[in-house]
């Protein structure tokens, strides 16, 4: 009869998982990449532990942006709104010949139907993200026991990251229904370029009857329209939101910059897609060497004197039936960069900004006419 008790002479089994070499565990670690995640292999052996540190490839997902003052901004009031809508010589002097208060000014553009876009920007300008990590996913702030900490504090055990990615839950910026804004900036120390395009609706799957067919038979100018029923009003509300929420994001950015000299990319974006903050290995080297300049209003990066073009068409039809009504383009580089660039260039670098169909809708929008515009620094 054989014996139902095991043979304690034969050898354990072998754990085939052991026998791979730490190079190949750490590319498996570094496809994984999200922070939660590679904290959870952490707490599975003592090798997994010791290992988990040397990842390159890390994403955080941050559940929260919280601000740091418990008060919040005012919204601006409807007569305050009124008496700012004047004539276009006026607006266009204030906005794109000599801003100082950008912050003020915005609000004072926004009606009280796009308040919350004022105070949304406000509260990020001065704002701290936090990541819940580990295994408490489902609790928030101060609620279910589960602890939050900075992305700083979260990358803190990590001694060999050289590309990260850092995702918001969503955009800063509150917009209506229907409306496209995509912005995309590159940092150094200060802001090197910004290019953000948006369109007032966009149309799926064929062309609306109300507009016709085709991009229109416009040679490529901006219509008298624009400047009076109030387009050009938002593309300012547009750009200078956009610049704030960049230079709020890589304010940041600063201590994690600071701790991870080995990180050859670093990513801020967002779920929504909204916007892409993105810095190479010379830029965040740029950073540490060159301090940024902080703005005096806000925890946010100075903005530079600028020079913009911007190209508008009322309507842009794109190859995959896509339509977008009061589609605009602007590329924003500090002034004080060299002006030699040629016109290749400067569509490979826009029409590389966005993914797809908005890559093709920004190699379409700079073949039009293009207008030059100036901002002071804010």
């Amino acid at each position: 009869m054989s014996s139902v008790y095991p043979d304690r002479d034969q050898p354990e089994p072998v754990d085939h998982f052991d026998r791979l070499p730490d190079s190949v565990l750490l590319l498996v670690f570094n496809k994984i990449g999200d922070v939660k995640a590679l904290g959870r292999c952490c707490v599975v052996s003592r090798r997994f532990h010791s290992l988990v540190p040397q990842v390159e490839n890390v994403v955080v997902r941050v559940d929260c942006v919280i601000s740091d003052d418990d008060c919040s901004s005012s919204s601006s009031s409807s007569d305050k709104s009124r008496a700012l809508v004047g004539p276009f010589s006026n607006l266009f002097r204030l906005v794109f010949g000599g801003i100082v208060k950008p912050l003020q000014a915005l609000g004072q553009f926004l009606g009280p139907k796009r308040s919350v876009l004022n105070e949304t920007l406000n509260s990020l300008s001065s704002s701290s993200l936090f990541v819940a990590p580990g295994v408490g996913d489902d609790g928030e702030m101060d609620h279910g026991g589960v602890t939050h900490h900075s992305p700083t504090q979260v990358l803190r055990n990590f001694n060999e990251i050289r590309f990260l990615r850092i995702e918001l839950p969503s955009g800063e910026l509150g917009i209506d229904d229907g409306v496209l804004l995509k912005w995309r900036a590159d940092f150094g120390s200060t802001l090197d370029n910004c290019v953000i395009l948006g369109a007032a609706s966009v149309i799926n799957n064929g062309i609306s009857p109300e507009f016709g067919f085709g991009n229109g038979d416009d040679n490529g100018s901006i219509p008298e329209t624009f400047y009076t029923n109030g387009g050009l009003k938002l593309r300012v509300v547009w750009t200078i939101s956009s610049l704030i929420a960049a230079s709020a994001r890589h304010y940041l950015l600063q201590p994690i910059i600071a701790d991870h000299k080995t990180l050859d990319s670093l990513v801020l974006t967002d779920a929504d897609g909204q916007g892409v903050l993105c810095m190479n290995r010379d830029q965040l080297e740029e950073l540490r060497v060159k301090p940024l300049s902080a703005s005096s209003a806000s925890k946010r990066t100075l903005v530079p004197a600028l020079n913009m073009r911007l190209w508008y068409a009322p309507y842009l039809e794109l190859p995959d039936g896509v339509v977008l009504k009061g589609a605009t383009l602007v590329a924003i580089r500090p002034s004080e960069q060299s002006a030699s660039k040629n016109e290749v260039s400067d569509s490979s670098w826009l029409s590389n900004a966005f993914e797809e169909p908005y890559g093709t809708a920004a190699k379409m929008l700079v073949k039009r006419r293009t207008y030059c515009l100036e901002m002071n620094s804010f």
